[in-house]
């Protein structure tokens, strides 16, 4: 069993930076992609970043290319480097461990066990 724990999550303006950050527990996870979903009020749950296991490959949502930076800060830690922020981007963001590819996370949401309860992230216009 894996145990996720979000942090991070805030109010901030448009144009503004967050950081959010995820810790494991439980097991090992260093052979798990890691990555992040949202979801908004009255919205379906959105892909927005995964990392490989070994931190060297990334992918990104359309939405939030060029703007989100997600990195494997240890083998059991993923950090969500927030920038440039749009009230578009409110939403409650989970973190999640996938024992599938990463490359894959976008559209495999389905199979992933391991889902965060989720922070908080409000931007004001």
């Amino acid at each position: 069993q894996v145990e996720l724990v979000e942090s991070g999550g805030g109010l901030v303006q448009t144009g503004g930076s967050l950081r959010l950050s995820c810790a494991a527990s439980g097991r090992s996870v260093t052979r798990d992609a890691m990555g992040w979903f949202r979801q908004a009020p009255g919205k379906e749950r959105e892909f927005v970043a995964a990392v490989s296991w070994g931190g060297l490959s990334k992918y990104y949502g359309d939405t939030v290319e060029g703007r989100f930076a997600i990195s494997r800060d240890s083998s059991n830690t993923v950090s969500l480097q927030m920038n440039n922020l749009t009230p578009e981007d409110t939403a409650v963001y989970s973190c999640v461990v996938d024992s599938g590819f990463a490359r894959d996370m976008a559209v495999n949401s389905h199979k992933i066990n391991y889902w965060g309860q989720g922070t908080q992230v409000t931007v004001s216009s």
